[in-house]
């Protein structure tokens, strides 16, 4: 696994005043950005070519990131116009990007001590998804996974997806009907999960449990408990 992708281009809205200014995955813990931590941990594993979609105050990622050097990375960063295009909608726009082989995607507001390297190189299906325990903000998780490895949109218990995955170009086979009618020459705006249910109603998408260390940073309070923790 040679690519990946971070999702980065949300506004933050939950985490403002922060993020009047700067985007959520340049927000600092533990010293350094969110996104910094993500991207130590895709070269350690060997992965040297990163994009990064973009969208609120884009231009401070290649500001603060550079070209990727400094961590023996290559990063492209895919623009997204000034309305983030969602997960879906962001894949979509990315994968010329990547190109065909399959890819590591991260939500870049999540902070998590899972080795990547424990991920698979290709996923089984059209996705390999990391689910955690159900967080105090989202008791009702996402999705149930089965002794065979296997995620369910039904099914008890519920845990949480994580914001990591393996990915297959073709889990986006269907974004058309996802996709609102609009200007041709703009890029789709649609989110990811009703394609994954849907892979998984096919049997399509693996997952694995991570009894780690993992938050997701949405929130001022949370990303203070972040930077305790990291201390």
């Amino acid at each position: 696994m040679r690519h990946a992708l971070i999702f980065a281009a949300g506004l933050g809205e939950r985490m403002r005043p922060l993020t009047d200014r700067t985007p959520k995955p340049l927000l600092l813990a533990g010293g350094k950005p969110l996104i910094a931590w993500h991207l130590e941990k895709l070269a350690a594993i060997g992965v040297n070519y990163v994009v990064i979609n973009t969208s609120h105050l884009a231009e401070q990622f290649p500001d603060a990131l550079g070209d990727g050097s400094r961590w023996g990375l290559r990063i492209r960063y895919a623009y997204e116009g000034p309305t983030p295009l969602e997960t879906g909608g962001g894949m979509l726009n990315a994968l010329p990007l990547l190109g065909p082989e399959p890819f590591l995607a991260i939500n870049g507001d999540i902070w998590t001590d899972l080795d990547f390297a424990t991920l698979p190189i290709e996923p089984r299906g059209a996705a390999h998804l990391v689910v955690v325990d159900n967080p105090a903000h989202h008791p009702q998780g996402d999705f149930a996974l089965d002794d065979a490895g296997r995620l369910h949109d039904v099914g008890e218990p519920k845990l949480t997806f994580a914001g990591v995955g393996v990915y297959r170009a073709r889990v986006l086979e269907g974004w058309q009907g996802l996709a609102p009618a609009g200007d041709p020459t703009h890029a789709p705006r649609f989110a990811l999960a009703p394609l994954l249910r849907a892979a998984m109603e096919r049997g399509q998408i693996d997952g694995m449990h991570h009894r780690g260390a993992w938050t997701d940073a949405g929130t001022p309070e949370r990303l203070a408990a972040l930077e305790a923790q990291l201390r």
